[in-house]
């Protein structure tokens, strides 16, 4: 993405938010936009495909902080005219941000692209750029595209109950920008070489005097990449990379939490002229299950018991989600008591493992035979009533 784009789009609008959006809401907006238009769920629609681009861009720049200030700030200086240049032909007039970004281009943003990876200006910042500008006498040295860290990639698994708990090794499908096969990244066609740009001598910068005033900037004839491409490759259009499906196994590690997010370094989108690769952030999703719960390293499970098991005890047999266990459910149980499996719940990180709990609920059936009226109203007579005895004493105040 050209850095002139920065004056030319708003972002904000890109994702439908407002300025001050919080991060937060930044993430739900573009998340949707990503859904609705990603190009598996709309296969040859070329419009999606660029929403889907346009979105990728936008949060790529306001879901880092540092980049959104710089971002902010720079559309407010040179939006409102601040900075202006010394006279040109035929007069003078305000500061052409072209002249400082033109031809000075970035990969594209890719599905699902983060924002850690710090690609702005050819990998200097907002006040980087500034001191080469503004540099007195014979000028500062300007930013060198070198280099540069590819972009992290963020991406969503939803995974089974059993699976978060025990831990998992999943096949993770992701498009997005890679490296062309077919020239390996340099952009020139098979049996061809870009050749070191004569103008820049390779430093895809030059320097320019203003007045008192040398800054330098992006070789307009290599457009900042500090070689030139002769022949380009048929794959890529010389640009060495293609947006592509790549599979990787992901493991999740046991105990994987709903809503945690497992960092993959290295497994982001390649980086340019043999720069690191960027990193994978996988966000989990844990599918409910309809039998367990699960509350920090213990898991949950509600097992409903009859009155003459609360009233007698029993042994209770239950599931785990490995081997069942029996329970001992002492006499005189009431409703909503727990009792604890110890080790059958999450493992920890340091190898110890949680419990299960498991919450006895007396069920009252809706209906029973004359045969077992009989029984309850002749063990109603001989058992004591319930102890009501505040309730009682509320009562006769009332």
């Amino acid at each position: 993405m050209s850095q002139k784009d920065w004056l030319e789009k708003d972002f904000y609008a890109v994702l439908g938010v407002g300025k001050s959006a919080s991060a937060d809401e930044i993430k739900k907006a573009y998340r949707k936009l990503a859904r609705e238009n990603h190009p598996d769920h709309n296969p040859g629609n070329a419009e999606a495909e660029e929403r889907f681009k346009a979105a990728s861009e936008a949060y790529d720049v306001l879901s880092d902080d540092r980049k959104r200030k710089e971002y902010d700030e720079m559309r407010s200086l040179f939006g409102s005219g601040a900075f202006r240049r010394g006279a040109r032909a035929g007069g003078g007039s305000q500061f052409d941000p072209s002249d400082l970004f033109g031809g000075f281009s970035g990969a594209n943003a890719g599905a699902g692209a983060g924002g850690a990876g710090d690609r702005r200006f050819g990998g200097a910042g907002f006040s980087d750029i500034f001191s080469s500008i503004f540099s007195g006498g014979t000028g500062g040295a300007g930013p060198r595209r070198g280099p540069q860290r590819g972009r992290d990639v963020e991406a969503e698994v939803t995974l089974d109950f059993s699976h978060a708990v025990q831990g998992t090794t999943l096949p993770l499908t992701l498009r997005s920008p890679g490296v062309c096969d077919t020239c390996h990244g340099n952009g020139a066609k098979p049996g061809t070489q870009p050749r070191t740009c004569p103008q820049c001598q390779g430093s895809g910068l030059i320097s320019r005097n203003q007045g008192s005033f040398s800054f330098s900037e992006p070789c307009r004839e290599c457009q900042g990449a500090g070689t030139i491409v002769e022949e380009k490759c048929p794959e890529c259009r010389g640009t060495g990379g293609v947006t592509k499906n790549r599979t990787i196994n992901v493991r999740f590690p046991a105990g994987v939490a709903d809503g945690q997010r497992i960092r993959l370094s290295g497994r982001g989108e390649p980086g340019e002229k043999g720069g690191p690769a960027g990193d994978l952030y996988v966000q989990v999703r844990v599918r409910a299950d309809d039998l367990f719960g699960r509350t920090g390293d213990d898991i949950t499970l509600t097992v409903p018991i009859t009155i003459a098991e609360a009233v007698l005890g029993t042994d209770l047999r239950v599931p785990t989600l490995d081997s069942p266990v029996t329970l001992r459910v002492p006499p005189g149980t009431p409703s909503g008591r727990t009792l604890r499996a110890r080790g059958k719940g999450v493992q920890r990180r340091d190898g110890k493992v949680g419990d299960l709990l498991v919450t006895l609920e007396v069920q009252v059936p809706a209906e029973i035979t004359d045969e077992a009226r009989d029984a309850l109203e002749q063990f109603s007579k001989l058992t004591p009533i319930a102890e009501r005895a505040k309730l009682d004493a509320r009562l006769r105040r009332a």
